[in-house]
């Protein structure tokens, strides 16, 4: 397109020129020439400034959609930043009022375990599903070996907790 505008002002300044050339009174054929070659060269400066605003117009607009997509990018991102953030924290909400209800319900407690309740409960959950396979392993860990039932119920709770 910038060729074509291009070729358009330099036939045009050559049409213009030459209309002038043709319109003037007679003149001496040097004053012709140097007259012609004025209005060439006028053609060719103004077709050249033409381009120029052209170019520098493209790379304004370019720039600034560039600079768009780089802030739309940023919102996209920080957006979804924060979605993460907040299903980690409704996650995380979610497991400790399972542990929460566990301990109410006195299903888990140092002396007392009620494996089927709790594993029922995780499978029902919403949680991811890695989490809750690795939630009922604990649990069959507990029930493996309950002497461990302590520090496996802190490591149920940073868990379903992430903490």
């Amino acid at each position: 397109m910038s060729r074509t505008i291009l070729f358009a002002v330099i036939i045009a300044g050559l049409g213009a020129g030459l209309y002038y050339y043709l319109n003037q009174p007679e003149s001496t054929p040097a004053e012709q020439l140097q007259s012609a070659a004025q209005d060439a060269g006028d053609a060719v400066n103004d077709a050249v400034d033409a381009t120029t605003e052209q170019a520098n117009e493209a790379a304004s607009s370019i720039a600034t959609q560039a600079s768009d997509a780089v802030e739309q990018a940023g919102d996209a991102a920080t957006d979804l930043a924060n979605q993460a953030g907040d299903e980690v924290a409704a996650l995380a909400n979610q497991g400790q009022d399972l542990i929460n209800s566990w301990i109410e319900d006195g299903a888990l407690t140092v002396q007392n375990f009620d494996y089927d309740t709790m594993v029922a409960s995780i499978q029902e959950s919403t949680m991811a599903q890695d989490i809750k396979t690795q939630a009922i392993q604990i649990l069959d860990d507990i029930k493996a070996s309950p002497q461990t039932i302590v520090a496996k119920i802190e490591e149920l709770r940073t868990l379903l907790t992430g903490q």
